[in-house]
């Protein structure tokens, strides 16, 4: 595959393929390039300058060595943390990030009741906030930090015991708030949705970025007029600290074998 004005995603491990899989069925013909930052995740038990620090060094691997012609970034936290410097450093790029979906939630719900859960990096940051004051005046809504989460899909447990418990231990409070939507709010968390399913039965509404992400992706492209029309996409992956286990993963997230690269930024 060419690399040249590929469509960048990056996210702190394998949870941006979320959204990268809905990308691919919305723009069959754009060219991916994934970093997954595995080697320095979970993103959201690190500093605010930490995650600004990776963020950066990425953005500058895709932009400067892979020549991208937009970025998506595929994880709540990193967008909290770091867009905003990415946005400032980089005015003409087209960058994109990814926050709880809160205004479509309250505009559909019927009791106003919404959960809210992510990282607690994304539930404490001051981006977060500024979308609940400006979209959640007139609805309740209880924000969970979730550790561990997105650990339980790094390694491959959608529905294991352990993860069950932490699902449980998180979501059973909001059941009793008796909310009728609930907002996911880091991309690992859709892999999780037949086992959170479980746990908030059938009626509760359950909100997940990936297909509004891509429909924006999509009209930033065409106004940009870089959006490819021919041919078929292909992707490729770089991985910090890459492992067998990683790729593993990866493979059954991703739904087909894949090869895989080391980033090598350290």
């Amino acid at each position: 595959m060419t690399e040249e004005y590929a469509v960048g995603f990056f996210d702190s491990g394998w949870g941006g393929l979320s959204i990268l899989k809905t990308a691919r069925q919305t723009l069959p013909h754009e060219n991916f390039i994934y970093v997954a930052d595995c080697g320095f995740a979970p993103y959201g038990d690190r500093s605010h300058d930490f995650i600004v620090e990776r963020a950066q060094k990425i953005a500058d691997f895709l932009f400067n060595q892979k020549h991208v012609k937009a970025l998506v970034i595929a994880c709540n936290t990193a967008t909290a943390e770091a867009i905003d410097t990415l946005r400032k450093e980089r005015p003409e790029a087209v960058i994109i990030g990814v926050e709880p979906a809160i205004k479509p939630a309250v505009l559909s719900s019927q009791n106003k009741r919404i959960g809210m859960i992510s990282t607690t990096r994304t539930a404490r940051s001051a981006r977060y906030k500024n979308l609940v004051e400006r979209f959640g005046q007139n609805a309740s809504i209880f924000s969970c930090g979730c550790p561990g989460l997105m650990d339980c899909v790094e390694a491959g447990e959608f529905d294991s015991e352990s993860t069950m418990g932490l699902l449980q231990r998180y979501l059973e409070p909001m059941i009793h708030e008796h909310i009728d939507s609930l907002v996911l709010g880091c991309t690992h968390y859709p892999f999780l949705l037949t086992s959170i399913r479980k746990i908030v039965g059938p009626d509760v509404q359950i909100y997940e970025p990936s297909l509004a992400v891509s429909l924006h992706l999509k009209e930033c492209l065409r106004k940009i007029g870089r959006q490819n029309t021919q041919g078929t996409g292909h992707e490729r992956f770089y991985v910090s600290k890459l492992n067998e286990q990683r790729k593993s993963v990866a493979c059954r997230l991703w739904g087909q074998p894949t090869p895989f690269e080391e980033l090598g930024i350290n």
